[in-house]
């Protein structure tokens, strides 16, 4: 049985993947003729103007192609399993309501406004050079937050957050406003990696297989099957975003995938391991705290340029150097994440 789920899990990896490489080419191809390229402010970041300028043209929005054919995938096998009566098909069918309808419903949920968020920035549309404001767009992911939150609450009657090799802890109410405060800054976290080409790919490339392999070790087999089609497309999409990238992720794809893996880690009651995990989200996230305390109350900077990555840069560090470290820091992070997950389980 074993051996079956875990075949069950690598199959779904690699249609994911073979799905979002053969779907890459045609959106890239839509994202070129409608000139969907990503625009390099240059009067508020000259800094970074100078560091990406030539990049500026080029397609974003590839984020649709993994939570696109994460989608396509739940949804076709559900299909498939209920109307053609193949087993096999049943075996490889992995929406459950219990434990891979919210995250799925949340990722497409806060891909969708990611999605305006990115066409409003390209288009300029309405005096919105730059996208959504701020305040509107972190009261949407606010209310996505919440509505997983009340759905934790109410529906599966979890107030619950997991203390490594100490045990369970409830906190009743509380558990609302501490969820809305993992997820949006998992969202925001991971929006903010997505600035070198491959970097936040294979950050959450790392990510997502560690809590697929927690999902698994917690017998949470249609939630890991979610995290391994989400990390087959993973793979499909660094296919083409590794420098020089073809497209970049967008907020579609950032905040969605960050909302999701939160979600997720709140589900496995691994969120208190979240930050070790991501601990690559959690400095790029923290270096742009610490740069606007800083501006705001000590006026100076603490790093050239922020995120982390962009300060990397403005030291004369290569992009591939970066992203490649980077990738390397969320492998080990990763591993060292899953092995305190285990052992917590296990002793």
């Amino acid at each position: 049985m074993t051996s079956l789920l875990i075949i069950k899990i690598f199959a779904l990896a690699t249609i994911s993947c073979l799905v979002a490489l053969a779907l890459t080419p045609l959106l890239n191809r839509v994202l070129s003729h409608y000139k969907l390229g990503k625009k390099i402010r240059q009067k508020e970041t000259p800094l970074y103007f100078n560091l990406h300028r030539h990049k500026a043209g080029t397609p974003t929005m590839g984020g649709i192609v993994i939570w696109g054919t994460t989608l396509i995938l739940a949804v076709l096998l559900a299909l498939l399993a209920k109307i053609s009566g193949n087993p096999i098909f049943d075996h490889l069918n992995f929406l459950n309501r219990q434990e891979t309808l919210l995250p799925l419903g949340a990722l497409v949920t806060a891909a969708m406004v990611g999605l305006v968020d990115d066409f409003l920035s390209l288009l300029g549309f309405g005096g919105h050079q730059y996208g959504v404001k701020f305040r509107y767009k972190i009261f949407l992911y606010i209310l996505i937050a919440l509505w997983g939150a009340l759905w934790f609450y109410y529906k599966l009657d979890w107030d619950i957050i997991h203390l490594p090799f100490d045990g369970d802890l409830r906190l009743g109410w509380l558990f609302i406003p501490f969820f809305v405060l993992v997820t949006v800054g998992t969202s925001f976290a991971v929006n903010e990696t997505d600035g070198l080409d491959g970097l936040a790919g294979g950050v959450l490339l790392t990510n997502f297989a560690a809590f697929g392999a927690i999902a698994f070790a917690a017998q949470k087999y249609d939630l890991a099957a979610l995290c391994a089609v989400i990390a087959g497309a993973l793979i499909a999409f660094l296919w083409f975003n590794v420098p020089p990238a073809k497209f970049f992720m967008g907020d579609t794809g950032s905040m969605s995938l960050g909302t999701a893996l939160a979600i997720i880690a709140v589900y496995l009651k691994a969120s208190l391991v979240l930050p070790v995990i991501g601990v690559v989200l959690v400095a790029e996230a923290g270096s742009v705290i610490i740069q606007l305390w800083s501006k705001k109350f000590r006026g100076k900077k603490v790093f050239l340029s922020s995120p982390l990555h962009h300060h990397l840069e403005a030291k004369g560090w290569s992009e591939s150097k970066i992203v490649m470290r980077f990738w390397m820091i969320s492998m080990i992070a990763s591993m060292i994440g899953l092995i305190l997950i285990l052992m917590d389980r296990t002793l």
